[in-house]
């Protein structure tokens, strides 16, 4: 008689630990929601009205977090909110060493992120194509 093993049939089915969140996809989670309530709450940095958290990025080890944040407006603009990102970046780090009580706090980087221009561009490609195939099929 054989002995099923319940950890290998879960795992069999997709339910065990594989699919499981990582921990720094977790940390990622929280480290966002806390800068996103820190934004629209305590900094009062001008440079960063109107800016917001997209995604945040943290290596498997935890000692770095790459913060993505969208700006309305242009170069100028984004120019602004890095440097006002990077201006409270300190304050910013020992919030989220208060509140998330990790070990280790994450060393931030801030970056803009354009995937929303990129977006943009392919809609505008897509739009372009399109228009030159029903002005090919109006022509044959």
């Amino acid at each position: 008689m054989s002995v099923i093993d319940p950890k290998k049939v879960l795992d069999s089915i997709g339910v065990g630990a594989k699919n499981e969140q990582k921990r720094s996809s977790k940390v990622a989670e929280a480290i966002r929601t806390e800068l996103s309530v820190l934004l629209v709450s305590k900094v009062g940095d001008p440079r960063l009205h109107g800016a917001s958290i997209s995604r945040i990025d943290v290596t498997d080890d935890l000692s770095l977090a790459k913060i993505y944040f969208t700006v309305f407006g242009d170069k100028k603009e984004r120019r602004e909110a890095e440097k006002g990102f990077q201006h409270a970046s300190g304050f910013m780090r020992s919030h989220i060493a208060k509140t998330l009580n990790l070990r280790f706090t994450p060393a931030l980087q801030f970056h803009y992120d354009n995937v929303a221009e990129k977006v943009a561009e392919l809609d505008e490609i897509f739009k372009e194509i399109a228009d030159e195939r029903n002005t090919s099929k109006g022509n044959s």
